[in-house]
C-alpha cells in the first residue's frame, strides 16, 4: 500500500509519559513507511532530552538551525537540513538540532501547522512527529483554561493518524487509560488513533496489560505489541539494523499498515491529495 505522490500523510506519535518508547517507534515506523512513502521525522524534543541529535552525529546535515524562521526557505535548503537514514524498503530523514550541548537552545514553534507547513514545503509524503509533550496532561490543561492543546491540533491536522505509546506495564497501562479517558472526554479521534504498547522484557505480558489492549482494541483503530528487543533496549536509535529481532522488524510493518489502513479507512482508498495553499488575491498597488 503506497501513497500517491500528492498525498501527506502526517503521523504525530504521543505518550502521557516519558520513557514510552516514543522515539524508537517514531524510528521503526519511519524504516517502514518508507516503502511506501517519502517519509521524514520531525523531532520536537529539546536538544538536551531528545535521542535524535546524538544519531546524527557526523553526518553533514545542517539540522533545524540551517532554517532560520526570519528568512524564507526553499526546498533544497529544508531538505539540505535533514539527516537522511538507510532503510532496507528505502531511505527516510531527520530533522532535529544537531549541535553541541552548550549552543543557546533554538526557539521553535509550538503549533503543528508549521512544522506541516515545513513538510508541505519539503515536499514529503508522510511526516511522522516525535511529540515532546505529555500528551493526557497537555488536553486537560487546555480543557481547564481554555488555552489551545498541542495534542487536538496535531489531531486535526489533514490526514493525521495518531500513534499512541505506553509501556507494556501495570504504571505503563494506568497511564494510557487515564489518557484514553481524556481523548473521550475531548472528542479526539480515538477511532483512528493506533496504540503501541512496548514490552520492556521478553515472555509473557502481564494480566493487566492483555486486559488493556482488549479493551481498548474496541475503542481505537489497532492495538500493536512492540517486544522486548535487546539491541534496541541497549543502544536506542543507534542499534544496528542488522541486530534488530526478526518479529521487531513484523510489529514494525504491522504498524504501519495499522496506521495505513486507519488512514485509508478514516480519508478514503486511496488517500486524497493533500491541499494546497490557497493562491493570494492580487493587490491593487496606487500609482506613484
Amino acid at each position: 500500500m503506497g501513497l500517491s505522490d500528492a498525498a501527506r500523510l502526517v503521523v504525530p506519535v504521543l505518550s502521557a509519559t516519558g520513557g514510552s518508547a516514543r522515539s524508537t517507534v517514531a524510528h521503526l515506523l519511519a524504516d517502514e513507511l518508507a516503502t511506501a512513502a517519502d517519509t521524514v521525522v520531525f523531532d520536537l524534543a529539546p536538544r538536551l532530552a531528545s535521542p535524535w541529535p546524538a544519531w546524527i552525529s557526523g553526518t553533514q546535515a545542517g539540522g533545524l538551525a540551517a532554517l532560520p524562521p526570519d528568512r524564507p526557505q526553499g526546498r533544497l535548503d529544508i531538505r539540505g537540513a535533514v539527516a537522511e537514514r538507510q532503510a532496507s524498503g528505502g531511505a527516510w530523514g531527520v530533522l532535529t538540532d544537531g549541535r553541541e550541548w552548550n549552543a543557546a537552545p533554538l526557539t521553535l514553534p509550538d503549533q503543528p501547522a508549521a512544522w506541516y507547513q515545513l513538510a508541505a514545503a519539503g515536499g514529503w509524503q508522510a511526516l511522522i512527529a516525535d511529540t515532546a509533550h505529555p500528551m493526557a496532561h497537555d488536553v486537560l490543561e487546555s480543557r481547564c483554561s481554555g488555552s489551545p492543546s498541542v495534542t487536538r491540533a496535531w489531531c486535526d491536522l489533514p490526514f493525521a493518524v495518531p500513534v499512541l505509546c505506553a509501556q507494556a506495564t501495570a504504571a505503563g497501562m494506568q497511564a494510557l487509560q487515564q489518557a484514553v479517558m481524556v481523548l473521550h472526554a475531548e472528542g479526539l479521534p480515538l477511532q483512528r488513533t493506533v496504540v503501541v504498547l512496548a514490552a520492556t522484557a521478553d515472555g509473557r505480558l502481564p494480566a493487566v496489560v492483555r486486559a488493556a489492549a482488549t479493551m481498548l482494541s474496541a475503542r481505537a483503530a489497532a492495538v500493536v505489541h512492540l517486544p522486548h528487543d535487546p539491541d534496541i533496549r541497549a543502544n536506542g536509535l543507534q542499534a544496528q539494523p542488522a541486530r534488530i529481532r526478526a518479529r521487531t522488524r513484523q510489529a514494525a510493518r504491522e504498524l504501519a499498515t495499522a496506521v495505513l489502513t486507519a488512514a485509508c479507512q478514516s480519508f478514503g482508498d486511496p488517500l486524497p491529495d493533500a491541499p494546497q495553499p490557497a493562491p493570494l488575491s492580487a493587490v491593487a498597488v496606487p500609482a506613484v
